[in-house]
């Protein structure tokens, strides 16, 4: 693995000293409607604690906040505190030394027994050693319906993945379309391995995600899975729109039948005023395999040498998981908590969905947690290039075989 340099490091050490006491500069890249009104929760905990966020959004998805944030960070100019993925994304800059241990404040507050499941600590984990704190479980396997598409179409909601491919033609004669997809990798690539586990199943997807085998990439079952996109794209042919967020007001407005994202849309629901179970339809697993991935958001904390940012710093990893935070954040934000600890009565039929398949434990582990960043972007970008183009299922299905063959 890459080392950065000692020089570097430094750099970003005593630049990061003339921080001010007590505030913190928080990165993220939540700025849709319903993320904003989640993350708001998250800065008014803070700033109740006497310190001050401050916000760094960056506008746009994490594929482009990252290669700010980590830039930020090896070039000396670090933030307070900033939000990733669980998984691997910061292992190098761990590696480096350049993010803060929290290992004595999750040992003193007893995370390993409140955090559910434990796989999002252990993606916090790197050698024995706590790194972030894990804020949210998201999960991507959910196709959202829209009521009043399918009265439009004269049809019935439907309540699985094969029902929705047989309603797509009564949409478009409805002049609706199908499925509504975002023109960027992540979202094409979160269809595919949403469509991945709803039909290849959760075996052929752990041996090819966790144990890299590639034959069962090349196999039937993904085969089963590329035919399935290939129909997906054909689907979504008329959805030109670039965010994700557009792609869901293309639901809530009737515009579109559905859209498979992830949990997060939730939230952009609930800003548009629209009721889980009577405006619109949430399908985990597409209705197909009812397992979910624990994925999610986590913060980090840039090593900086300043004694009250440092403090500033350990109160907002406390308050980011405390419990009336985690219910405040998550109802609006869309996600599960990562305590399992607290009382979510008034999450909507959607959220209770997805407790109940966290409490069953039907959960697998993200793509980010079993998939270098590497490998993940190469997937994303055969991706793009599949949705936006006549590629045959197979020759997509040789491509990901070939990446996965390579895969660290």
């Amino acid at each position: 693995m890459r080392k950065f340099s000692k020089l570097m490091a430094s750099a970003a050490l005593c630049t990061a000293s003339m921080a001010h006491a007590g505030e913190l500069e928080v990165t993220h890249w939540w700025t849709s409607g319903g993320e904003a009104a989640a993350v708001a929760e998250f800065a008014e905990a803070f700033d109740a604690t006497g310190n001050t966020w401050v916000d760094g959004a960056i506008a746009g998805s994490g594929g482009t906040a990252r290669p700010i944030i980590i830039s930020r960070i090896l070039g000396g100019d670090p933030m307070g505190a900033t939000q990733l993925n669980h998984g691997r994304q910061a292992e190098e800059l761990i590696e480096a030394g350049l993010m803060t241990d929290l290992t004595e404040l999750a040992e003193a507050e007893g995370w390993k027994d409140l955090v559910n499941p434990s796989s999002l600590l252990d993606a916090c984990t790197f050698e024995g050693r706590i790194y972030c704190v894990p804020v949210n479980i998201h999960s991507a396997q959910w196709i959202w319906l829209s009521h009043g598409a399918f009265e439009k179409a004269g049809l019935p909601v439907p309540a699985n993945w094969n029902e929705f491919v047989a309603a797509a033609p009564k949409l478009e004669e409805a002049g609706i379309t199908p499925l509504a997809m975002g023109q960027q990798g992540w979202q094409q690539n979160l269809a595919f391995g949403t469509l991945t586990l709803a039909i290849a199943g959760v075996d052929a997807w752990r041996k090819v995600s966790v144990e890299r085998d590639v034959d069962t990439a090349k196999g039937p079952e993904y085969a089963a899975v590329f035919e399935a996109v290939a129909k997906a794209r054909e689907l979504a042919r008329d959805s030109n729109v670039q965010d994700w967020n557009l792609a869901t007001n293309l639901v809530i407005t009737d515009q579109a039948g559905g859209q498979i994202m992830g949990d997060w849309a939730q939230g952009e629901f609930q800003m548009a005023g629209q009721v889980a179970g009577e405006d619109y339809t949430c399908l985990p697993g597409l209705g197909v395999n009812e397992i979910l991935d624990t994925g999610g958001d986590a913060f980090y904390f840039p090593v900086i040498d300043d004694e009250a940012t440092k403090e500033a710093q350990m109160a907002l990893a406390s308050t980011l998981i405390a419990p009336e935070t985690q219910v405040a954040f998550n109802l609006k934000k869309g996600s599960l908590p990562v305590r399992g600890d607290i009382d979510l009565s008034a999450a909507n039929d959607c959220m209770q969905k997805g407790l109940n398949i966290l409490a069953a434990g039907n959960v697998l582990p993200s793509g980010d947690m079993n998939l270098t960043a590497d490998t993940q972007t190469q997937i994303e970008d055969l991706m793009a290039e599949f949705w936006t183009s006549d590629m045959s299922a197979a020759d997509g299905q040789a491509r990901y075989a070939d990446i996965i063959a390579s895969a660290e």
